[in-house]
């Protein structure tokens, strides 16, 4: 699909069709690509056919990269076509497993939200704001829909600010309050012959879509290369004038968390890191016709990566596991 492309004017199922052909040619992008493919199966209608690519992945749950954000992808689609009782059980093992990653929590907080458990979703964002934003004093962006989604069910609760919601407050960078875009009764407002309320509630959708538009177009994140140790090893076997890049695969570590740093130093953001693997890049140097050996291809790689959906967001939890593939987490590894 061309980025131009209106989307009131998409084939959806075709979309989806060729995504899964695409998918079948490149293997090591299969996870996001089928799951593009769902999205325009959901977007269809075609919401059986959409769960059959979810059940597709989740048949090889060792090989996906983020499990429970397809979990949660299909409870919501489960429940959208009467299959409330499964898309319940699946939102109920999501909690339990308590993942690390804020898009599970959001998509079956919100999944409950829609269906007005109110309660239920309300538990489920502070479950994960609870577990992912304790003694975290500034949250990465991706946690950012966690807190805004738990401030706007507390206000159709009629709950008052707690601390959570201050910090979401914080956070929010639209000229309209979150308060005032999250009242329960916006609504009323749209059936009102008040000029005054209509214009008010225009400027109010205005600074919504502008946030939804600010969140769809960020960028690929900045991205440094990572080389697992058996990887890097393979590597410097084949190319050993790739040896003054990588010295030793302890220093290769250091100079990634260090890189990362000097750049969020410098003020820039949404950073992240892409694990690189021989096979991959080697096709990568033929699709540009040059050497594996040329250096100047490592950082066209690791943007092409980047650009593919291959990037973790750094900084990660300070509890969760190190981006360097330790076992330990990430405050007392490259964290420390």
């Amino acid at each position: 699909m061309r980025p131009d492309t209106p989307a009131e004017n998409v084939d959806h199922t075709a979309e989806a069709a060729r995504l899964e052909r695409t998918a079948d040619r490149y293997p090591e992008d299969a996870e996001a690509l089928l799951l593009q493919a769902a999205a325009h199966l959901e977007l269809a209608d075609a919401r059986p056919a959409a769960t059959t690519l979810y059940d597709r992945l989740l048949a090889t749950p060792d090989t996906l990269e983020n499990a429970p954000l397809v979990r949660a992808l299909k409870a919501s689609n489960l429940w959208e076509y009467d299959h409330e009782a499964e898309a319940r059980a699946i939102i109920e093992g999501i909690r339990t497993t308590a993942p690390r990653d804020p898009a599970p929590w959001v998509i079956v907080a919100e999944s409950l939200e829609s269906h007005d458990e109110l309660e239920a979703a309300h538990d489920t964002f502070t479950e994960a704001a609870t577990l992912l934003l304790t003694n975290i004093a500034d949250p990465p962006y991706a946690t950012h829909p966690l807190l805004f989604g738990r401030h706007r069910v507390r206000r159709m609760l009629g709950l008052p600010h707690d601390d959570w919601d201050a910090l979401a407050d914080t956070l929010h960078s639209s000229p309209i309050s979150l308060d005032e875009l999250h009242d329960p009764k916006r609504v009323w407002s749209l059936g009102s012959d008040n000029p005054a309320e209509l214009e008010a509630e225009i400027s109010r959708l205005r600074a919504e879509l502008g946030t939804y538009r600010e969140a769809l177009s960020r960028p690929f994140p900045v991205a440094v290369l990572h080389w697992p140790a058996q990887e890097l090893t393979e590597l410097l076997s084949a190319y050993p004038d790739l040896t003054t890049e990588y010295p030793s695969h302890p220093e290769h570590l250091e100079t990634i968390e260090s890189s990362l740093r000097e750049l969020s130093a410098s003020g820039t953001g949404n950073l992240g890191i892409v694990t690189g693997t021989v096979p991959s890049y080697e096709a990568f140097a033929a699709s540009e016709g040059s050497s594996p050996g040329d250096t100047t291809l490592l950082p066209q790689y690791a943007t092409t990566l980047a650009a593919r959906g291959r990037a973790v967001a750094w900084p990660p939890q300070r509890t969760s596991d190190c981006w360097c593939g330790q076992t330990q987490p990430y405050d007392t590894c490259h964290g420390s």
